[in-house]
């Protein structure tokens, strides 16, 4: 295959496997032709120390190469002194897994310092349909069928961790996948919010938080409200101890006052009394919206509206939430909205760090934005082109980190 180089895949937390017993990673690049090797001795140069922190300024995927070039360097990117020090030494920008198909888990993964992709397999799941949420390296997969069996676990390593189900077994309309891992630690805590309606009544739905905590390995039910008026949906996220998740107007309200913020304090377990009390409105007319947290600070993407048909995008807009304001980010340019070709209301997008990705279900183009230097860049080309007019793409970005599993 075309642009193929050596990638090493395994779980670091198997140290006694040989080389040998390592399977192939392929990956995927625009430029022609293979890549040139070149070989350097320094075996008699360089001490093991000096030679581990030389190593640890790599990008992961170079990395996973150079554990290949001899049994020495394999010994010292698999040592835990060496994961541990590679995760403070130097910041790997969050990584890009695009589905390519609806029926299976299949697809790859960008990598915006390399900018290049690469084919990966992803443990747990066997379906691309599942809800999917990611921290520091760990991403937790809930199937959408019973919304009930989760797994956590970390893309890069292949190691995972089947969780107990959640309290209760209520199927529910909407659910809303969040988790958040303690940097330090490494502990880490899931949240799903449900939402039901009520039978019967249109403008009340059953809202309940269930919260999963590592060091206990116990669900519990934090929360059960009925909202009257909005309802739950599938977007969520955990940031600073605060869960955040959307709500969305079930009729009555204003054209532009159709989406919702509320919050729920996980370190204390209140929302400071009903949950609609902590509602912040959307900062204009959305056609969806998409949360993040980026350095514990709350970041939405969200299609803008047009304001004689609020259905209907005409824009992309990125907020921050400061206090109880929205402040406004970013627009999208034109010609990257329109660098999209036939742009859906609702889109894919999601962030860690600095850097969010933001991906049209239609077509499997990727266009990065940077906070920090207020950049829009599109990624390299996918690998992968559309097979057939109806078919779907999406993804979910996740850190690329050695040193933590479930």
């Amino acid at each position: 295959m075309e642009g193929q180089t050596s990638w090493i895949r395994h779980c670091h937390n198997d140290m006694s496997r040989d080389l040998e017993d390592f399977d192939s990673y392929l990956d995927f690049t625009n430029e022609g032709g293979k890549e040139a090797v070149v070989a350097v001795s320094v075996e008699s140069i360089l001490p093991d120390d000096l030679l581990e922190r030389i190593l640890s300024y790599l990008p992961i995927a170079s990395i996973f190469r150079a554990g290949s070039v001899c049994k020495r360097w394999h010994d010292i990117v698999s040592s835990r002194r060496f994961l541990w020090n590679v995760s403070h030494i130097i910041s790997q920008k969050p990584w890009y897994f695009m589905f390519t198909s609806s029926d299976e888990p299949i697809g790859y993964a960008y990598d915006p310092v390399l900018r290049k992709w690469y084919a990966i397999d992803l443990p747990c799941i066997d379906k691309s349909n599942c809800f999917i949420a990611s921290s520091c390296g760990l991403v937790c997969f809930m199937d959408n069928d019973s919304r009930s069996e989760l797994h956590v676990c970390n893309p890069i390593t292949k190691c995972s961790m089947k969780l107990p189900e959640p309290l209760g077994s209520m199927f529910s309309d909407y659910s809303a996948l969040a988790i958040s891992v303690n940097r330090v630690f490494h502990n880490y805590t899931i949240s799903v919010v449900k939402s039901k309606q009520v039978p019967g009544n249109f403008f009340q739905w059953d809202i309940s938080i269930h919260i999963y905590d590592s060091e206990t390995m116990m669900w519990v039910t934090s929360l059960t409200e009925v909202l009257s008026g909005w309802r739950g949906g599938d977007e969520s996220v955990i940031c600073d101890g605060v869960l955040y998740f959307l709500i969305y107007s079930t009729g009555g309200g204003a054209p532009d006052n159709r989406h919702g913020l509320v919050s729920y304090n996980i370190s204390n377990h209140s929302s400071h009394g009903l949950l609609i009390r902590s509602f912040i409105p959307a900062p204009c007319s959305l056609t969806c919206g998409r949360l993040m947290n980026l350095k514990q600070k709350l970041v939405m993407v969200g299609g803008i509206g047009r304001q004689d048909r609020p259905d209907i995008i005409k824009g992309i807009g990125i907020w921050i939430l400061c206090g109880k304001e929205w402040r406004e980010i970013a627009r999208m340019p034109h010609k990257f909205f329109q660098g999209f070709g036939e742009f859906d209301d609702v889109f894919a997008s999601c962030g860690t760090d600095e850097l969010i990705y933001i991906q049209s279900y239609g077509a499997p183009a990727l266009l990065t934005f940077d906070m920090n230097l207020k950049q829009w860049r599109w990624s390299q080309k996918c690998p992968v082109t559309k097979r057939f007019p109806l078919q779907l793409f999406t993804g979910f970005c996740f850190e690329p980190r050695l040193e933590i599993n479930p």
